[in-house]
């Protein structure tokens, strides 16, 4: 019988690859264990499954949310997610080998490029748990920038923090946003709906 060639599989477990990125990099996670399933909820809540057919995720980590998204997305639908941690990267690749999903090494501030490239135009829906507060201001309004020309008309960004510093720069840059809390992670977390013009539906852009 011919031997079968192995493939390399990053197996370690992922919330020991997560919190061993929280002790090197604490200011790029914000938390020491993934999300929540009430935050997932709460953070995914606005999607309207049905007419979605485009994501982006900013900093995925191990795939929390990314798993939950895809296991609710249309089957046409796809999700691009840029992640500037390698480790993470070459965990998800290997972890999570669904054809609908992308991982990217790059950044969130190039997120309109990522779409071109690929012929996706722009998304319904931008995630993110990227820690806002810890960053330079002129890249967190770079970034929110870039989410806004990034999404389609009706389109929304959905951002889950632990601190609240990033508000101001939504209720500037979208057209409108509603934010709400939830308690029952670990920290407690912010959650903020940002849209780009008027919403359709549960905020999905209509399509002719």
């Amino acid at each position: 019988m011919p031997s079968r060639t192995k493939q390399p599989v990053n197996r370690q477990h992922p919330i020991l690859l997560f919190s061993r990125n929280f002790i090197k990099h604490p200011k790029m996670l914000g938390s020491v264990i993934p999300s929540s399933r009430f935050l997932i909820e709460q953070v995914l809540k606005p999607v309207d499954w049905e007419r979605a057919r485009v994501f982006v995720e900013y900093g995925p980590g191990v795939g929390t949310i990314t798993r939950h998204v895809l296991k609710r997305m249309h089957r046409d639908a796809r999700i691009v997610v840029l992640e500037t941690n390698k480790d993470f990267v070459e965990y998800l690749r290997a972890a999570v080998p669904d054809p609908r999903l992308e991982v990217v090494h790059g950044s969130a501030a190039d997120v309109s490029q990522v779409l071109a490239d690929r012929g996706l135009g722009q998304a319904d829906y931008a995630i993110s748990g990227i820690p806002f507060s810890t960053m330079p201001a002129e890249v967190r309004e770079s970034i929110v920038q870039s989410t806004r020309d990034a999404l389609r008309p009706g389109g929304a960004f959905l951002v889950y923090q632990f601190s609240s510093k990033v508000r101001a720069d939504l209720e500037r840059v979208f057209d409108s946003m509603q934010a709400s809390f939830e308690p029952l992670n670990v920290p407690p977390a912010h959650v903020f709906v940002s849209r780009v013009g008027p919403a359709s539906g549960n905020g999905a852009a209509r399509r002719a």
